[in-house]
């Protein structure tokens, strides 16, 4: 296709053809590692959880959708290169069943019919003082439209704040000095502790309303376990073998 504005169909089918066609020339993703080991996990545990443990409803009670990512690029306009934030979350969104599809290996927001309302951005070295997450990346993501922008710089590189919150307003960024967002319905906190076998430091973590946290596959394995084993312990109590009560035992 050339580089030139192409002359757009009256016929939308034609549009949206060569709108695809055009798509398939973009390069979604050029696998290159380029972090260190403590952003890379960082990341998992901002996603995790929330496909492990996280079943947000509507104001009806059904279940939510939403898309939570790692690294993946926003296309945000045709022949715009992509903003590729270190975490994103989109409510009420459908995930592609065909993952390889060109049209599903990053996020298009023409695709998905809005931008995320979440971007986070991990602060992982001095280089990106100038620049980075409070210079060029904080005017972009505020041009496209995403509701908040968190800047996580447990290394405080760029200032003395771990944790910055910003909340759109009027196509420009403000200082948010709350860390719950009410349209996601999920909030934000600093939590001390161990993940994947880490010493324990300190980690950015997704919490409820409540301010409990979203559980890790592994912490939710070992609560239903506990429960379970407490539950065991009062049917003891009462006379009754747990084991019993087994499926498959008579």
């Amino acid at each position: 296709m050339s580089q030139s504005s192409p002359k757009i169909p009256g016929n939308m089918e034609e549009v949206i053809a060569e709108v695809e066609t055009y798509m398939e020339t973009l390069v979604t993703e050029d696998d290159e590692p380029v972090d260190n080991i403590y952003s890379d996990i960082q990341r998992r545990l901002l996603v995790e959880p929330l496909r492990s443990s996280w079943r947000p409803l509507d104001e009806n009670g059904r279940p939510r959708k939403y898309l939570a990512c790692t690294d993946v690029g926003v296309f945000y306009a045709l022949r715009q290169a992509p903003i590729v934030p270190d975490v994103l979350l989109s409510m009420d969104v459908e995930s592609p069943e065909e993952f390889w599809l060109k049209k599903h290996r990053s996020y298009f927001t023409w695709e998905y019919g809005k931008v995320p309302d979440v971007v986070i951005e991990v602060v992982s070295n001095r280089a990106n003082r100038e620049g980075g997450e409070t210079g060029g990346k904080l005017r972009d993501y505020a041009v496209i439209g995403i509701p908040y922008y968190v800047v996580f710089d447990p290394g405080k590189f760029l200032s003395d704040d771990t944790l910055r919150i910003f909340k759109l307003d009027a196509r420009r960024y403000v200082a948010y000095y709350e860390s719950y967002f009410p349209e996601v319905e999920l909030g934000l906190t600093l939590w001390e502790g161990s993940y994947e076998d880490s010493r324990p430091i300190t980690w950015l973590r997704w919490r409820n309303a409540q301010g409990d946290l979203i559980a890790t596959g592994a912490e939710r394995a070992t609560r239903e376990a506990e429960r379970a084993a407490l539950l065991a312990e009062k049917l003891r109590e009462l006379g009754v073998d747990p084991d019993s009560l087994s499926p498959g035992r008579e």
